[in-house]
């Protein structure tokens, strides 16, 4: 028999301020670089930036981007309350940022090796939200 997570007395899930100046700037074409420029607190540029450095090969600066979209990511998340743990689910749009930051992450350590890093960062995205997971690959 399968109990619920909520029926653990886990805490609440967490869902970050909504920030919509830079994702709608992303949305009409705006190049990533200048959106974190002028919102550097935006995970998601970051994350978009580790995207396109990927793609393009250059998994050391996405590494780079996305451990900075990560940790900016950490900064939100406790400044919502987030004791460390818990869900950040991938429903509420604004969390998909940091889960996109942590997917680009756990994506570089692996292509560089770091082993541990990229174990460490998909358990971490999977146990935060297995939406984002699944979905981010």
């Amino acid at each position: 028999m399968a109990i619920h997570k909520d029926l653990l007395g886990g805490p609440p899930p967490t869902h970050l301020p909504d920030d919509p100046e830079p994702r709608e700037l992303l949305a009409n074409g705006a190049a990533p670089a200048d959106v974190a420029a002028k919102y550097p607190t935006s995970s998601l540029a970051w994350a978009q930036l580790a995207d396109e450095a990927f793609e393009r090969g250059s998994v050391v600066e996405s590494y780079a981007y996305a451990r900075t979209g990560y940790h900016r990511g950490l900064d939100s998340l406790r400044r919502s309350g987030w004791k460390g743990h818990g869900p950040v689910p991938w429903e509420h749009e604004p969390n998909r940022g940091f889960l996109r930051a942590l997917h680009g992450l756990a994506r570089a350590a692996q292509s560089i090796g770091e082993q541990e890093e990229y174990e460490r960062c998909s358990s971490f995205l999977r146990d935060s939200s297995e939406t984002a997971a699944d979905t981010l690959g």
